[in-house]
């Protein structure tokens, strides 16, 4: 489901994701906070998606602008009073996107390990402001007390997670129109190849850094985004937003999932998060262990992730049906 194509079109499988989404709402009530937080991953997994499995760019420190828009959004709310939900995640995307082109505009000049620690750098660098700067983010003791009007004024954030689900269902949904619309354009293709042969892009005279930047500030922007409806959801943020273990976290969901085919980064939090919450009842002191494990067996055994798998067992079933209707037009002629 990736790649550049001359007719984006959106094809009806893809719209099984928000079937699925809308199935869980109503025969699943009890679990759509934990719904809303799976939500939130994926748009941050698409986020991770569009830079990693599209563009190339090997990042240990995603979290920084997943953290930087929930801490705007969280002292936005709890700080200064502005508690209108589109403020603040505005104004959590735009801090995330000045971060974005700001460090993207020096690290993307370098390449491998280098970039991979810059990354991580920058995410550590803004985990020690936010532990230093407790009168305004609260410190190690997190920022409670963020405020956020109802959706619209009509729909408040409730205990049970129902506004919350579909706030983010809705702006999940946006953000994933966003990143389709660019992956299936002709700037997706010249990521893929960026990716792929960034020698050759600069041969053909690709402006490659300027693109690299571009889509970085984009991938910032959407976990910016995210960020902030992890604080508006919560109603609190604290500092494990920031730092290695939620870059390594969605990192390992995007794995799951399948890197760079725009659903694995659905697939991925789902698996993660479910595996999470259920290991974490079970083996509260061992839950890591299964995550790991289940990460071994992909790696090893699907390569390309679960959507690897499935379309390996898909794929004969679509040749039949392409050879069945092939023959019927033959027929019909």
């Amino acid at each position: 489901m990736s790649g550049y194509t001359s007719d984006p079109r959106i094809r009806w499988t893809e719209w099984l994701p928000w079937l699925a989404a809308i199935a869980f709402f109503f025969a699943m009530p009890e679990y759509l906070s934990l719904g809303a937080r799976v939500l939130i991953y994926i748009l941050f997994a698409l986020s991770l998606d569009l830079i990693l499995g599209y563009a190339g760019i090997i990042t240990l420190g995603h979290s920084a602008f997943f953290g930087l828009g929930a801490y705007t959004a969280g002292i936005l709310g709890a700080k200064y009073g502005i508690t209108d939900p589109f403020l603040q995640v505005i104004a959590a995307a735009a801090m995330a996107a000045l971060l974005g082109i700001a460090t993207g505009a020096v690290i993307l000049r370098t390449k491998a390990l280098t970039l991979l620690m810059l990354t991580l750098a920058i995410t550590s660098i803004l985990l020690e402001i936010a532990n230093k700067a407790t009168a305004l983010t609260g410190g190690a003791d997190g920022l409670s007390g963020v405020k956020t009007d109802p959706i619209l004024g009509l729909f408040r954030f409730d205990i049970f997670g129902k506004t919350a689900f579909i706030y983010c269902l809705l702006v999940l949904f946006l953000g994933w129109l966003l990143v389709r619309r660019l992956i299936y354009s002709p700037y997706g293709a010249m990521l893929t190849g960026i990716r792929e042969n960034t020698a050759r892009m600069h041969a053909v005279g690709a402006p490659v850094y300027w693109r690299l930047v571009l889509v970085y500030t984009l991938s910032a922007t959407l976990a910016g985004v995210a960020g902030a409806l992890l604080t508006q959801v919560n109603q609190f943020v604290g500092l494990n937003v920031l730092g290695l273990e939620p870059s390594g976290d969605i990192l390992v969901m995007l794995i799951l999932g399948g890197v760079g085919r725009l659903y694995g980064a659905f697939v991925g939090p789902v698996i993660y998060l479910i595996a999470q919450d259920y290991l974490a009842k079970q083996y509260p002191e061992y839950w890591y262990f299964g995550i790991g494990l289940l990460l071994i067996v992909v790696v090893l055994f699907a390569r390309g992730g679960i959507l690897g798998i499935v379309d390996k067992i898909g794929a004969p079933w679509l040749q039949a049906l392409s050879r069945h209707r092939s023959s019927a037009k033959a027929s019909a002629r």
